[in-house]
């Protein structure tokens, strides 16, 4: 599975293993095109014959009068073969006047009549003679403080021999080299980058884990490469401000909630003690108890938003449901809805009992609003799940991914509400973790809250 993601074209992992690949692939084919160059130039030839004069030259052997007798043991009895080949190949020792002192066997009409081999300089020749090409140098030796002048020459088409016969296995060789080299060096690429790009992995997921309810959390900017430390720290900067400005926005949300619960209460009692006009007096006392239930919402969906507001502990769930059932069960009368509980055994959540109560309360009491008269609302407790049922008309399939946008009201409710009664109840069950869906019943409405098996809170 790591592998299948490694190959995606858009992986950062993938696109520089295949840059590494590539660079050793393009090495193998420069190492290739150089051979053949070399083959076809007859450099080859010339850098394979550039060492053995010069090695030749080191073995020579003088007798006690300092004149040259042969060579030493070593490489001239692996050597000595070529040049008994009489026109492949031949040496010869010459003194400081150009007269030969030493030759191999048989090469007294190998080397032409020119006085250019005779010059007794050091480097490299050419000469050709008998139809053939030959490489040839000459090597000075000094000994007893006298100058020697080594000459050797191996004829082209005996290189060109030694190359056909070495190619093939030079060829192999280089193949399964190549192989190995691709082999190792692909599987090495692979684990480094897989432990370089971890800290990558983590940090992505570190990432996708930062929700307003955890604005607080940082990335770690240690674990990571140095080249991307600069980035994770602009990101941690981008939160402080984010940070700061939901914090100012929650704050004021709460603050304005607050300032505007007295002065609509004086209002609310003024009316009241009003005489007359008993009319316009009712539809004062609606305003104003409408305007009290949107500032009541607001203040609770600010408190909602933040997490540090929540007391988790072990709540049973069947009776924090009973006392909502209790709560709302005159506003159930009023509108003929009958309430029921129905529970597994004795069902336990890891939860903040006043949070879950407003919520299902909320629940519960969105559900009064929109049941026929004569019909139930239904509360059922699960082990994980907790589901609120009425049988209204419920709402559209394209409507349900609005029913918990704030201010949204669905046209057919009774209530003058302010829409945000849903909205906190998804704010309440994303700080404890839990999933809240809606989805059409068929007929009504069906709330399921499903509770998360490892029962944390979102931090």
């Amino acid at each position: 599975m790591r592998f299948v993601t490694m190959i995606q074209p858009n992986s950062l992992r993938f696109k520089m293993l295949l840059a590494y690949l590539a660079g050793l692939l393009l090495s193998i084919v420069l190492l290739v095109v150089t051979a053949i160059w070399l083959l076809q130039g007859g450099m080859l030839g010339r850098m394979d014959f550039a060492d053995l004069p010069d090695e030749m030259a080191k073995e020579i052997r003088f007798d006690d009068s300092g004149q040259p007798i042969g060579f030493e043991t070593g490489d001239m009895d692996f050597l000595g073969w070529v040049f008994k080949m009489q026109n492949e190949g031949a040496y010869r020792v010459l003194d400081d006047t150009g007269a030969v002192a030493l030759f191999s066997d048989g090469s007294g009409a190998f080397w032409p009549v020119n006085d250019d081999l005779q010059r007794l300089e050091s480097g490299r020749f050419e000469f050709e003679a008998r139809g053939l090409s030959f490489y040839g140098a000459t090597e000075p030796r000094l000994n007893d403080g006298r100058v020697w002048y080594l000459q050797v020459a191996v004829s082209t088409r005996f290189m060109e021999l030694l190359h056909r016969v070495a190619l093939p296995l030079v060829g192999t060789g280089i193949i399964v080299f190549s192989l190995l080299l691709l082999l190792t060096f692909g599987l090495c690429a692979y684990i480094t980058l897989r432990y370089t790009l971890k800290p990558l992995q983590d940090l992505s997921a570190a990432s996708q884990a930062i929700s307003p309810r955890s604005l607080r959390s940082r990335l770690n900017a240690k674990t990571v490469p140095t080249e991307i430390a600069p980035l994770v720290e602009s990101f941690n900067q981008a939160l402080d401000r984010l940070e700061h400005g939901y914090r100012v926005q929650q704050e004021f949300l709460g603050n304005a909630a607050h300032e505007l619960k007295t002065p609509l209460a004086l209002i609310r009692a003024q009316i009241e003690l009003r005489e007359g006009a008993d009319n316009q007096r009712d539809a004062l006392l609606s305003d104003v108890e409408y305007m009290s239930r949107q500032v009541q919402q607001l203040l609770l969906l600010a408190e909602a938003s933040e997490v540090n507001n929540y007391t988790f502990g072990t709540v049973r769930v069947r009776e924090t449901a009973e006392a909502v059932v209790t709560y709302l069960q005159r506003a159930g009368e009023a509108a003929h809805v009958h309430l029921t509980v129905s529970a597994a055994d004795d069902v336990k959540w890891e939860a903040d009992r006043g949070a879950l109560f407003t919520l299902l309360k909320n629940l519960v009491e969105n559900a009064i609003q929109h049941a026929p008269a004569k019909t139930v609302v239904s509360v059922e407790i699960q082990a994980d799940t907790l589901t609120v049922r009425d049988q209204g008309p419920g709402v559209e399939a394209e409507q349900l991914p609005l029913l918990f946008e704030r201010f949204w009201r669905a046209p057919h409710r009774r209530d003058l509400g302010a829409g945000l009664g849903l909205a906190i109840c998804r704010e309440i069950a994303l700080a404890h973790g839990w999933q809240l869906a809606a989805e059409r019943a068929e007929p009504g409405l069906r709330f399921s809250l499903s509770r998360l098996h490892n029962d944390s809170p979102t931090p």
